[in-house]
Parts: C-alpha cells; sequence; structure tokens
C-alpha cells in the first residue's frame, strides 16, 4: 500500500511553520537580551567613557591644531634678556685743565681732578632672537643666540665727585668748573668702556647668556640641547665712545 505525503492534514503543516516561527522569535527575543545584557555591563564598567564612544561614532572629530613648536620656543626665551647682562663699574680719576691767555701767554690754569663712579651694561638682546634662529632636530633643540653688544654707559653723577679745584696763583685761571666737570664726565666714560671692552664685558656676557637659556631649554623638558653663540662686532666697543654722556638718575 502507498502513501501519498502530499495528502497530509494542511493542519499538522501551519503547526510545524508555526512552531518554527516561535522558536526563531524565542532565539532573536534571547540574542537581543543578551546584548542589550552585555551593553549595560559595559557601561556599568566604562562609565562615561561608553557614551564618549558613542558620541565619538555620532560626531567627527575636531580638526588637529598644528603649533611651531618654534615659535614656542622663542617665546620662552625671550622673556629673560635682563638675565643676561653682565654689568661693568669701575672708578676712574680724571685730570681737566684750563688756561687764561693774554697776548699768547698763559697767565693762569685752573685744575679740576674729578673722581668719576661708571657703569657699563652688555648683554645678548633675546628679543632679536627668531624662529630662524631654532633648529628643531630628532633628538632635541638648537638656539643661535643674537651676538652681544653694549646696551648702556653711565656716569653716576651721585656717587662721583670734584676732588680737587684750583685756580692756580692768585685765582687767575678761568672760573669755569661745570665745563671742565663735563669734560671729565667725558673722558673717565670713554676710559670705563675701554677698560670694560678690555676686561671682556661682552664674552661675560655670551657667556652668562648661554648658560640662561640652557636652563631655560631645560626647565622646558628638552633634555638634548645646544646653545650656539655669536662673537661681537668688532666696532661694538667704540660704539658708546662719541655718545653723549647719561647720568644716572
Amino acid at each position: 500500500m502507498s502513501y501519498d505525503s502530499s495528502s497530509k492534514p494542511q493542519g499538522v503543516s501551519r503547526g510545524v511553520s508555526f512552531k518554527f516561527l516561535n522558536s526563531l522569535l524565542l532565539t532573536v527575543s534571547g540574542s537581543v537580551m543578551l546584548l542589550a545584557l552585555l551593553a549595560a555591563i559595559g557601561i556599568w564598567r566604562s562609565g562615561g567613557r561608553f557614551f564618549e564612544g558613542l558620541m565619538m561614532m555620532v560626531q567627527p572629530p575636531p580638526p588637529t591644531q598644528e603649533v611651531d613648536i618654534r615659535s614656542v620656543v622663542v617665546r620662552q626665551i625671550q622673556g629673560a634678556s635682563e638675565l643676561t647682562t653682565a654689568i661693568f663699574t669701575m672708578e676712574a680719576v680724571v685730570p681737566a685743565k684750563s688756561d687764561r691767555t693774554v697776548a699768547g701767554y698763559v697767565v693762569g690754569s685752573t685744575n679740576l681732578l674729578y673722581i668719576a663712579y661708571g657703569e657699563v651694561r652688555a648683554g645678548v638682546d633675546l628679543s632679536e632672537l627668531t624662529a630662524e634662529d631654532v633648529q628643531m632636530m630628532a633628538d632635541g633643540v638648537r638656539v643661535t643666540l643674537p651676538p652681544p653688544r653694549l646696551l648702556d654707559s653711565k656716569i653716576d653723577v651721585d656717587r662721583s665727585t670734584v676732588y680737587d679745584y684750583d685756580r692756580g696763583f692768585l685765582g687767575l685761571g678761568p672760573d669755569n668748573a661745570p665745563v671742565l666737570q663735563d669734560f671729565a664726565q667725558e673722558e673717565a666714560l670713554d676710559k670705563i668702556i675701554k677698560s670694560a671692552c678690555a676686561e671682556g664685558i661682552l664674552h661675560e656676557a655670551n657667556a652668562r647668556a648661554e648658560q640662561v637659556v640652557g636652563q631655560l631649554l631645560a626647565t622646558a623638558g628638552y633634555a638634548n640641547y645646544r646653545v650656539l653663540t655669536q662673537p661681537p662686532a668688532a666696532e661694538v666697543c667704540s660704539a658708546l665712545k662719541n655718545a653723549e654722556t647719561p647720568a644716572l638718575e
């Protein structure tokens, strides 16, 4: 006796399909619940980082900012200009003389002895440093400093004095103490500038600048750095020779 499968009742076929769909729905529901549970555990463990990750997925990252490290180094160094100053002080004894003549003959002389206290300042002007003077290397940074120069020179009139003023026999010498004092101050300042240059004030300014800038770079976190100095110009020491003599306030 043969059996024709096509003769199976339709109710049986529908029952099998319903059970299959029911099993599939249960499987999907279980998977969704499992994913929800895993997500809840992830949120509990990561806290706010989970939401930050979601925000990063939704929102584009902010544009990257590029910083010129050389300019940062320049700004850090430029504020230390006063720390690189070398100061030379000296007392100079300068005689000054003025004659009174009649018909080509000296009839009287005035002598003035002036003790001047002067000061000369030299340094490296770090405000002149530019980004081109800074080279970033793979293992550190190299900075080339501007050349040293004389910043100013002054006579401290409060600490200076006229030691002696003599108009000679019978006071026949000209009474021009202010003129002689001004001349003595100019000569004293010129002498102090030459002495400062001879004692190496410009080289001292270079050494101080190299030390200060090196300390700044080390403090900024540069383990490997090199500070290069430049020699002073040949005419620097004579630049203030003919300048007007200023007085310390």
